[in-house]
């Protein structure tokens, strides 16, 4: 686990004495590739490629700003108790929530450049799949959205995690019963399954799958529909493994709901767009 890379020196403006942290550092990484891959998209569908900054940018805004309200808003008790605290941490963002106000102001943002908005839709769908992989990793660099305990080979602790994987911590704030052979085998910290990197890895071959199929004949959106689906699947079966404490509806958390909304929105999508194609 690296956290923290390296500290600003003291006499830096504003920010003297502040650590860079992996994830920081990883989430920039993950918006840049998320830029290169669409510039080189729309550069292909004959769209002026340098365009692909001024989407990204509505990214970055959309993304930060709408994984952070959801989060407020998922946590709500601890809102109430420290709204400053909650509001302006360093930590604390949701996937989710950012996805969604970012895909709303990009798509509006390409409506205002005239641009075509399902051709954009396409050219998003691998730069997302290879963006959300990149910034899975900062997910396991600094030790977050892990998994529930585990004892088989895959298993990882996180004894520095936000937060770590003490037995403690995984019963009171995710309520994650804990088999006390766990504990007499490890101790109070214990493995988990390290869900960052089977993120990492299913969104890694979904680009490669997606970069593989953009060039299809198919009717504009049906690339996206195609990762909406995939996106959504890989969520909703890895949500399972996860240390959640959002678990909403009955066995299923709000995300996997979302995920399924997602998946549904997709099919359809990509049945509607392939019947088009047919009669074309």
């Amino acid at each position: 686990m690296y956290p923290n890379l390296f500290r600003l020196p003291e006499w830096f403006p504003f920010l003297g004495g502040e650590p860079i942290t992996s994830f920081g550092v990883m989430m920039l990484l993950s918006f840049l590739t998320a830029g290169y891959v669409l510039r080189a998209e729309m550069g292909r569908m004959k769209m002026d490629p340098e365009q692909a900054w001024d989407l990204l940018f509505m990214a970055v805004v959309g993304g930060i700003l709408g994984a952070k309200v959801y989060y407020v808003l998922l946590n709500y008790p601890r809102l109430v108790a420290d709204p400053i605290g909650m509001i302006f941490s360093r930590g604390g963002m949701v996937w989710y929530g950012g996805f969604l106000l970012a895909a709303a102001l990009v798509l509006w943002k390409a409506r205002q450049l005239g641009l075509p908005l399902t051709k954009i839709l396409d050219g998003s769908a691998p730069a997302l799949a290879l963006a959300y992989a990149v910034g899975r990793v900062g997910c396991f660099l600094v030790g977050d959205d892990y998994g529930r305990p585990t004892d088989s080979w895959v298993g990882i602790a996180f004894p520095n995690g936000t937060p770590p994987t003490r037995v403690d911590v995984l019963e009171s704030q995710f309520g994650v019963a804990v088999d006390p052979a766990l504990v007499e085998k490890y101790g109070q910290v214990i493995p988990v399954h390290p869900t960052q990197l089977y993120e990492i890895g299913l969104s890694t071959l979904f680009f490669f799958i997606l970069w593989r199929m953009r060039k299809h004949p198919h009717q504009s959106g049906w690339l996206f529909s195609i990762w909406l689906i995939l996106a959504g699947l890989e969520r909703f079966a890895v949500e399972f493994f996860r240390a959640k404490d959002d678990r909403f509806f009955g066995m299923f958390t709000l995300a996997q709901m979302i995920s399924m909304a997602l998946v549904a929105t997709g099919v359809y999508w990509a049945l509607r767009l392939r019947r088009t194609t047919a009669r074309a």
